[in-house]
């Protein structure tokens, strides 16, 4: 993995898009707790319940017949690297809530993952137009280090909110602080605040 260098030396432009205490890297990291899940076409779904009208689940051949987008987001680390200009396809976040439907009650979004990993955002940071559900990463579909068949993506957050490996979504009227969180990650995880653990 290449390094630059701390974001002080780096050129005015770039200092712009790389947060406080970031490094960049040409490469994209892996990191993640645990084993890769495999993964069955045949038996994955991907579900959202909770605070909505209408639940829903979806088995793989339906949930890719969905609208897809495309987007381009720079990607930043908990534990300090970024990427500039990372691209991914999926589909919007915003089609799963007009299938869905959230009540005004849903106050929080809860991505649950393979093997009961979860993350917590509050449902305004799914709110931007970048946020997507990732089948594919710069051109080619996910592979399964980096969370095939599909992650959360929420560019603004540090990477671990784009969760990896996601089944479902949960709406929720109370947060739930997800695996990191409750082990010592911040709640928010903004990069631009620094908001890396409990007490930043």
């Amino acid at each position: 993995m290449r390094l630059f260098n701390k974001r002080s030396e780096l050129p005015p432009e770039v200092q712009k898009r790389v947060p406080p205490g970031q490094y960049l890297t040409e490469k994209w990291p892996v990191l993640h707790y645990g084993p890769i899940p495999p993964f069955d076409a045949k038996r994955w779904d991907f579900r959202v319940w909770g605070e909505v009208a209408s639940e829903v689940r979806l088995a793989w051949e339906e949930f890719q017949r969905l609208d897809r987008t495309q987007v381009t987001a720079d990607m930043h680390c908990v534990t300090t690297w970024s990427k500039l200009d990372q691209k991914w396809e999926g589909i919007p976040l915003r089609r799963i809530v007009d299938l869905a439907k959230p009540r005004p009650s849903a106050r929080f979004v809860i991505a649950h993952c393979e093997y009961g990993f979860t993350a917590n955002v509050p449902i305004e940071a799914t709110r931007d137009d970048n946020v997507l559900i990732a089948l594919r990463a710069n051109g080619a579909p996910l592979t399964p280090e980096h969370g095939y068949p599909a992650r959360l993506v929420i560019p603004k957050l540090y990477a671990w909110k784009s969760a990896k490996w996601l089944r479902g979504l949960e709406f929720a009227a109370t947060d739930k602080p997800g695996f990191w969180e409750r082990n010592g990650y911040h709640n928010t995880g903004d990069p631009w605040k620094e908001e890396r653990y409990w007490g930043d």
